[in-house]
């Protein structure tokens, strides 16, 4: 087996990713290692490579935590996984396992948890270490290409329309129709809801409705609030993946009396929500990160059966920092999913 493997690397915040001969990691004794065969790129990343969020990376690393591929070696004491298995690496890299939030479901919030890309390194390389208590098993026929978007942007949404609330029959608000809003559009219908979808890009509305969403606005023109209450009495709930505030504001306005507004996406500065409607109405407000280990499960499952396909596109891992720039620009349809094998 070789000892060096291609990586793309942060060696300072907001500089372009070397791509350069990176050591092979050896697993620990809890440790896998994967051999990667696929990565996502994801949003998440870009933040990392810039540095740009309050708890900031530290250089040198490997972004990534959308990877797939072969366990290709185990630590002595790893049961659950064993060499050759399929596995996909996700943002939540590790967590403690005891505290309050991990005993009870909420793996997520552990103060003590590892990301992969972030604080450890991640899939933007040939092979990358991972716990095999925290990856995702890829169900059979589920190939490299569509599981990868899965690890986090449908995992991600498939946890936030949980947070909605909204019930089968019921209506959810989707705000922004991107790498993740595609997906949520797609997870929604096979939860049983009706969509209404929101952007300003006619291309994505459109994309919106061939995936099933029932109402599509376009949030530049009219009074998008007012339509939307008009039509169906307001949504149940809403999720809002767009990284605008002004996105995050709207969607409240589009909420019926008892609605809740789920947040994934990550726009920077503040909203400004009227606290006056907001009691009245007995909205909720809640964030969401992420996904569980079984909220993981769940979302690749969903994808292994074709109710759930990502809109994706391959590329190289030496055009990563191109990527990136396109991704600032806004010039990605769906997901790009980078090819390690």
């Amino acid at each position: 087996m070789a000892t060096t493997m291609k990586a793309a690397v942060v060696r300072q915040l907001g500089q372009p990713l070397a791509i350069e001969e990176w050591p092979i990691p050896a697993p620990g004794e809890n440790q896998i290692l994967v051999r990667i065969a696929a990565t996502g790129v994801c949003h998440t990343d870009l933040h990392a490579v810039k540095g740009d969020w309050p708890v900031k990376p530290q250089p040198p690393f490997i972004p990534g935590h959308e990877g797939v591929g072969i366990v290709a070696a185990v630590g002595r004491s790893v049961r659950r996984v064993q060499e050759g298995d399929r596995v996909g690496i996700p943002w939540l890299h590790t967590a403690c396992g005891y505290c309050v939030y991990c005993r009870t479901g909420w793996e997520t919030l552990c103060g003590a948890q590892l990301n992969s890309g972030y604080s450890i390194n991640g899939s933007f390389a040939e092979y990358a270490l991972a716990d095999p208590n925290y990856v995702g098993r890829l169900p059979r026929g589920l190939e490299w290409g569509p599981a990868a978007p899965i690890l986090c942007a449908g995992v991600t949404v498939y946890k936030g329309l949980k947070e909605t609330e909204v019930k089968p029959g019921e209506w959810v608000l989707i705000s922004g129709i991107g790498g993740l809003g595609h997906l949520a559009v797609q997870y929604a219908k096979a939860m049983g809801m009706h969509v209404a979808a929101v952007d300003v890009h006619p291309d994505k509305l459109a994309l919106a409705r061939a995936l099933g969403a029932e109402i599509a606005f376009d949030a530049r023109t009219g009074d998008a609030a007012a339509e939307i209450h008009k039509l169906i009495g307001g949504a149940h709930g809403a999720l809002v993946t767009a990284v605008s505030p002004k996105a995050f504001e709207q969607a409240f306005d589009m909420l019926r009396p008892h609605g809740t507004m789920a947040l994934v996406g990550l726009p920077p500065g503040k909203m400004s929500l009227p606290i006056f409607s907001m009691v009245l109405k007995r909205i909720t407000v809640r964030g969401s990160i992420v996904g569980t280990r079984q909220d993981l499960e769940e979302a690749l499952d969903f994808a292994a059966s074709g109710a759930v396909a990502a809109h994706f596109s391959w590329d190289a891992l030496e055009n990563i920092n191109g990527i990136f720039a396109r991704m600032e620009e806004g010039r990605i349809d769906g997901r790009i999913v980078v090819s390690l094998s």
